[in-house]
């Protein structure tokens, strides 16, 4: 196994260009795992933690741009308002040294339908951005993903950073495991309210061969909160259990899960008609009390 260490961006891209099966390495918690269990045993490692950009992050008006290596410790602390699903997905990642070492980049690239960040980009709305020698291009999240532990990355690219909508609104996650701590998710779940637009998001994550988004359900509420004038200054009222109701069993119909040590297929079902329908109510409550997530400084800050 050769160890490829490249100084610079550009450096990367053409180690990436010249040995197109070499595996990116920044934390490090999902490859190396596999490799000391001899799951795994590429050729190259292409080792990125000398590339300072890709721990940075540039927080604009509508977006923020994640560097692929930002740790999951620095989106808890620095980025809890900009990202809030996203923020509290990362607080449920492992152990604290995981989270201090592993990032968004990372999940994306494993691919797993289990990685925490999925749903959480998926309801948020992200594009992610990749590069090689040939050019870069962004990727909508809902796409990244093409099956179990695949993407839609060509051999010569690399990620490079995540483009997420910064909050309008309250957002919420969820994730059911055998434990509280150090497990992965049996299945987990992510809403976003998006004021501005007047719209609902949602991400699933372990209940599918890939995560994904109940679009179904999406459309259901988006309809029913127009019609209903949920959005309208002082008729914020909690949407009714039947409405909740109905949106949580679309939710659910959305999935396509496995049996496995983890858990039945119908359990992850079940458990995702829970967690839509609690977390519709805790965004719908926060909405109400005023969390808007519409304090959002003009301009930008940039940080690492």
């Amino acid at each position: 196994m050769e160890f490829l260490r490249p100084a610079s961006w550009e450096e990367a891209l053409a180690a990436k260009a010249a040995h197109p099966t070499a595996v990116p390495v920044a934390g490090g918690t999902d490859v190396m795992v596999e490799i000391n269990f001899d799951r795994r045993r590429p050729s190259h490692l292409l080792d990125l933690n000398r590339i300072a950009e890709l721990y940075e992050w540039e927080t604009g008006a509508e977006t923020v741009r994640l560097g692929a290596s930002v740790p999951y410790t620095r989106i808890v602390e620095r980025l809890g308002a900009e990202l809030p699903a996203l923020a509290i997905a990362a607080h449920t990642v492992g152990s604290p040294q995981i989270r201090n070492r592993g990032s968004v980049g990372g999940n994306l690239g494993a691919a797993s339908p289990a990685g925490d960040a999925h749903p959480a980009l998926l309801a948020a709305g992200a594009e992610v951005e990749v590069a090689s020698v040939r050019g870069s291009r962004l990727i909508p999240v809902e796409e990244f993903y093409t099956g179990v532990k695949r993407n839609a990355l060509a051999d010569d690219e690399l990620i490079r950073a995540v483009h997420i909508r910064r909050a309008t609104g309250p957002q919420q996650f969820s994730k059911v495991g055998t434990r509280n701590a150090m497990v992965i998710a049996v299945c987990a779940f992510a809403i976003a309210l998006h004021p501005d637009t007047r719209t609902v998001r949602t991400g699933i994550g372990s209940a599918a061969p890939t995560p994904v988004r109940a679009r179904e359900a999406e459309d259901f509420l988006n309809a029913a909160l127009a019609e209903g004038g949920f959005w309208d200054d002082g008729r914020t009222i909690p949407p009714d259990a039947a409405l909740a109701r109905r949106f949580a069993e679309l939710c659910a119909a959305a999935c396509d899960p496995i049996d496995d040590v983890r858990g039945s297929a119908a359990y992850r079902r079940h458990a995702v008609t829970v967690m839509a329908r609690r977390t519709l109510g805790w965004t719908w409550q926060a909405f109400r009390e005023g969390g808007d997530g519409s304090d959002r400084s003009e301009g930008g800050a940039r940080c690492a």
